[in-house]
């Protein structure tokens, strides 16, 4: 069998959501696989009474993982916010598959996503030789989830045009998807619910209405509060990454992943670490996810095409694509950064050299 390139939630962490079903005795939700504490445990990680160890999915408040938990035990849909990078599709992905042992009920936001991937559509074929008839129906994904009771996902909410978006306020009220055309409706089933990802930073965002909006929960996951926080994150993400990608490369030393880390948090923030120094800031996100996406990048390049070791040029090759977006105006905001901040740190000599060479 060939070997997948990316594993859901539910195919990675297989031996994880058995463990913790065999150990949990707390009450479930209909058609819940764990309990709402269970699957609070396998997001967070923990360790079992057995002394099985469960690896954290999310680092960050408890709190707000409780609350999003709760939310998808009650009839009220959860929706996700934040800006990107804050992991709001893992996150997305983990509940869905700690809940319901399935996250592949996904419906993904784009400006062209049309009515259909979440109402229903039709196999156009047999709708023409026998008309309409359940034969000819093809179930979208929030469809799917109503009828086996289970969690549908909807990424990237507010880029799917407005008028598409309020297909989901009848299901999310009254649980119900009319199919007109065959005089029917599907009523969902228990255990039935559905979780949207959304963020208000990008272009092409469409507001969602009043009428959707009072449908959700809203629960918003911040940006890590603090640099070892962010650290944890990337270090963790990165090196899951790149045993995934079979990357033959050393993991990276602790000191690399805190620069990136350090230099994404003060171009975000405005101000350098100490407070000392405020700076101008680039057009793009400096997410947690570039962070990630920046390291595994120079692994990469390390493992094919140096000695497997993270050098300050193999960081500095993935970095600079990631600050300067806009050629012209990132472009002096991140030579003002190198030349001011950079340059003058301890220890950061080598990286300073490496992200000038390639400007």
């Amino acid at each position: 069998m060939t070997e997948l390139q990316r594993e859901h939630a539910e195919q990675h962490f297989a031996e994880e959501l058995h463990v913790l079903a065999e150990q949990d005795r707390r009450t479930r939700p209909p058609n819940w696989r764990l309990s709402p504490w269970a699957v609070t445990t396998y997001l967070l990680g923990g360790t079992l009474d057995n002394g099985f160890s469960v690896t954290p999915k999310y680092i960050g408040s408890r709190r707000l993982i409780e609350i999003a938990v709760a939310t998808l035990a009650t009839d009220r849909a959860l929706l996700l916010l934040g800006v990107p990078g804050t992991a709001k599709t893992w996150v997305s992905e983990h509940l869905a598959a700690a809940i319901c042992g399935s996250s592949t009920a996904l419906v993904q936001g784009t400006a062209g996503t049309s009515e259909e991937a979440i109402r229903y559509g039709w196999n156009y074929a047999r709708l023409l030789a026998e008309g309409p008839s359940p034969a000819a129906l093809v179930p979208s994904p929030v469809m799917r989830a109503m009828q086996e009771g289970s969690i549908a996902r909807v990424e990237e909410l507010t880029r799917i045009p407005a008028d598409v978006q309020d297909a989901l306020i009848t299901v999310l009220s009254e649980k119900t998807l009319p199919i007109p055309e065959l005089d029917s409706e599907v009523q969902a089933r228990k255990g039935f619910n559905l979780i949207a990802t959304a963020n208000d930073r990008d272009r092409g965002v469409n507001e969602l209405s009043s009428a959707l909006k009072r449908r959700f929960n809203t629960v918003v996951l911040p940006v890590p509060e603090t640099l070892d926080e962010e650290v944890a994150i990337v270090q963790q993400r990165a090196a899951a990454l790149g045993r995934a990608l079979a990357l033959p490369a050393e993991p990276p030393a602790l000191e690399d992943v805190r620069r990136l880390v350090t230099l994404f948090r003060e171009l975000r923030a405005g101000v350098t670490v100490d407070g000392k120094a405020k700076l101008k800031s680039p057009s793009g996100t400096l997410s947690v996810a570039e962070a990630i996406s920046v390291l595994n990048h120079g692994l990469a390049l390390a493992a094919h095409f140096g000695d497997g070791r993270l050098q300050a040029a193999d960081l500095a090759a993935g970095l600079v694509g990631a600050v300067v977006k806009d050629p012209v105006q990132d472009a002096l905001v991140w030579r003002e950064y190198l030349e001011t901040v950079v340059k003058e740190r301890d220890g950061w000599k080598d990286l300073y050299r490496a992200c000038r060479d390639l400007a």
